[in-house]
This record gives structure tokens, sequence and C-alpha cells, in this order.
């Protein structure tokens, strides 16, 4: 059994498109709520976390909506191409309400951009889960380590692309000094970059055809299904499969608290702590990307010899001393340096472990008619976290110090660590292999 690389790729695009989006949003929404809004840190922190907030509620139900949903073009894409189409719309709205604020303030200039920021965001919820679910609809559950290696990958492209492209446009000697930045620019390049993906994807994915063929693959082998038949024609899981997808979620929703929360201020942090601008920022975010994406094909090996379970683990205790880290030498120094960009590099390392393992041990513990599902479940245990942590990180930072945002990343990291240590199932690790046999299944 082999993992058909293009195909998974090619089904990448829509994570590529997601994760570009989410980037950009995490990092230039922040600065315009403060700097063309003048809203303080709490209140900013609320409505970054309006996202999460709809997220929660509309994540796990078009993910299970889209389980079941039937169209001639599948289940997932009908969601996936008209999601996108609505979010390119209200994102090409914001930059002119926010320039538009920045020449003429108003009230009702804000709450325009308020409403249409909401807009987007319901847009985008209608559409992540079926995205993701996609993956594991056409890929057979022994080989999703891998493959959701690559769909990583392909989502840390999508945030380099930014990332890159907002280190060129906005260095900091273009922006620093000016009261107002016009980002029309960059959303523009935003959605160019997520239409460009949504358009590969349906042309060279079959999504019916793909699903019969894995659904056919799975009936095959029964044993890769841990849930049981209760008696009535019913699948359950087990108590025991419960209990670990419990303590499983609420990993994830700990490592999100500590790793969103720097992701979320880190632009801010570093323009109060270090004065320095959306482009030493982004060079630092770009080095972790950097990082995840040299990591993720060496971290789907790794996972297929050592387990999934110790490979997040691993990934958790990096993290949590790359937070700690991160906390002196951003202290102790008032210019981003070196040792700075190897430390996010090993952040980049870090999550990439515990991202490619954390979703294939979800899914691992379903049947595949409820991939959608439990595809939600994961982004339910994920944005509850990042409901919590912008305002709760914000207000900390706001009424104690902006020094506080990495022992706060790092504690609730480590926390993550002991949680995962009671998960006992969805690690399904096949037997090492040797040498170049361990690079057999990567082939086409």
């Amino acid at each position: 059994m082999k993992l058909n690389n293009k195909r998974t790729v090619l089904v990448g695009l829509a994570f590529l498109s997601i994760c570009a989006f989410w980037q950009m949003y995490d990092n230039v929404v922040p600065l315009i709520l403060t700097k063309t809004f003048h809203l303080n840190e709490t209140f900013s922190g609320a409505i970054m976390a309006a996202d999460n907030v709809l997220a929660l509620f509309l994540l796990p139900f078009f993910g299970s909506l889209s389980d079941r949903t039937k169209t001639r073009y599948g289940k997932r894409m009908p969601y996936i191409v008209i999601g996108t189409v609505a979010a390119v719309i209200m994102l090409l709205i914001l930059p002119g309400l926010d320039n538009g604020y920045y020449a003429a303030p108003s009230t009702g200039k804000l709450v325009g951009f308020v409403v249409i920021l909401g807009l987007l965001l319901v847009a985008m919820g209608t559409y992540r889960s079926p995205a993701v679910a996609l993956m594991p609809d056409v890929t057979p559950k022994p080989l999703r380590s891998k493959a959701n290696a690559i769909i990583n990958l392909m989502g840390a492209v999508g945030g380099i692309l930014y990332l890159a492209v907002a280190a060129v446009m906005y260095p900091n000697s273009k922006v620093q000094g000016l009261d107002h930045v016009n980002y029309r620019p960059l959303f523009l390049v935003i959605a160019g970059i997520m239409v460009v993906s949504i358009v590969l994807l349906i042309f060279t994915i079959n999504e019916p055809k793909l699903t019969d063929e894995n659904q056919a693959l799975e009936a095959e082998h029964p044993e890769w299904n841990l849930a049981e038949d209760d008696g009535s024609g019913h699948e359950v899981l087990p108590a025991p499969v419960k209990k670990s997808l419990g303590f499983l979620l609420a990993s994830i929703a700990l490592w999100y608290i500590g790793y969103n929360g720097v992701t979320t201020w880190f632009t801010t942090y570093v323009d109060q702590v270090m004065g320095q601008g959306l482009g030493g920022a982004s060079t630092c975010l770009l080095i972790a990307t950097a990082g995840a994406i040299i990591s993720y094909i060496p971290i789907g090996v790794i996972a297929e010899k050592i387990g999934r379970k110790k490979t997040i683990m691993i990934g958790c205790v990096m993290l949590a001393a790359c937070f700690l880290a991160g906390f002196f030498l951003t202290t102790a120094f008032k210019s981003i340096n070196v040792i700075m960009f190897i430390v996010f590099a090993l952040v980049g390392f870090a999550w990439a472990a515990i991202n490619v393992n954390s979703l294939p041990m979800v899914v691992e513990m379903c049947r595949g008619s409820d991939i959608g599902k439990f595809t939600g479940y994961y982004y339910t245990a994920s944005m509850a976290a990042q409901v919590l942590t912008p305002v709760l990180a914000g207000t900390l930072m706001r009424n104690i110090s902006y020094k506080v945002l990495f022992p706060y990343a790092a504690f609730f990291v480590a926390c993550s660590f002991v949680t995962m240590m009671f998960v006992m199932h969805g690690d399904a690790a096949p037997e090492a292999r040797k040498g170049l046999e361990a690079f057999e299944d990567m082939d086409d």
C-alpha cells in the first residue's frame, strides 16, 4: 500500500488557500484594529476571538452536514467552492473600509468593517471542515500521518507565500513611522492565491470516484475500525476509546491555547516589546514556517517508526522550551537576531510534530462515514481554545505586561504534554522499516 503523493498534494490545495488566509488574518487584522480603529487589546482580542466563536459552531455543523451531503460533485467540494467564492468577495471589501476609516473616521465605517469581517468568517467556517475531511476521505487509515504531513506542508506553503509577500511589500523601512498602512495590495494577493488554489482543485480531483475507491479498500480491512456494533446495527466507540478521544481533544485545546496566543499577538508583541514592525515579525514567523516545511516529511517518517503519540509528546516538550527561550530573547534584545531565527525554526519543527499526527489520531477512532463529524470534534477543541486565548492573553498583556505572552504559552503547551500521557488509542504505527524502505511509500 503506497501513498499517492501527487494526489495528496492536489487535495492539499484547499488547505493551502485556508492557511494563506488565516496567516494574513492573524497578522494583519490585529494591527488594523489597534492602529486604524484604535481599539484596546481586550476589545481587539474579543473581535479576533469572534472567528473562533463562530467556528466553534460552524465547523462541527458543516463537517457533519457534509458527511450527509450527496451531489454529483461529491460531498465536500460544494462547500469548498461556495465558501471560497463568498470569502474572496468579503476579503476584497475589507481594505476599502480600513482606508476609508483612516481618511474620514465614523462609527458607521467601524460597524461596517466588523459586519463584513463577520460575514467573511462565516464564509470561511462553511468549508474548513469539509476541506480538511477531504484528505481522510480519499486516504486509507494507515497512510494518514504521511498524507497529513503533505497536507500540512501545503498549508505551510500557503502561510509562507503570505509571509514572503508581507515581508517584501511591508518592510520596516517602508512602514516605520507611518500613521496608516494601506493593506489593499496584500489582500488582493491572498484573494488571488485562494481562487487559483480552488480552481486547480476542482479540475484535478474527482472526489466521488476517489472516495468510493477508499471506502471499498477500508471495507476489506475491518481491523482498521475501532467502533463496535451496539447490538442494534449502529456502530459506537468503546468506553476506552471514548476516554482516549476525550484526553486527545483536551490536549489539542491546551496546545492551541499556547500556540495561538503567540501567533495572534506576536506582531503586536514585537512592536511593543522590541520596537519592530510587521516586516520583522513576519520574518520570524517566516523562519518558523520554513522550519515546519522542512520538518513535515521527516516527521511523518519519525511517526511511522516511533508512533504518533510519542512524536506529539516530543513536539510538546520542544514547543514549551522554545516559548521559554522566546521570552528571554525578546526581553534581552531590542532587535531580531540570529538566535531568535534558530528558536523560531525549532518552533516550526515542534509544531509540525504535533500537527502532522493529531488529526490522524482523531479520525483514526471513527468509521469512514463519520470523518466530517470527527474532523468537527478536532476543530471544536482547537477553536474553543482559540476563543479563549486571544482575549485571555490580550487581557493579561494589558493588565500585567506584554512580556507575559511567552510564559503563558509555554505553560499551556506543557499541560498538553500531561494530558497526552492518557491517550491510548489512535496511534496506528506501522512496523518500522530500515534504510531506503522507509521512503518507498513516498513514491507516486
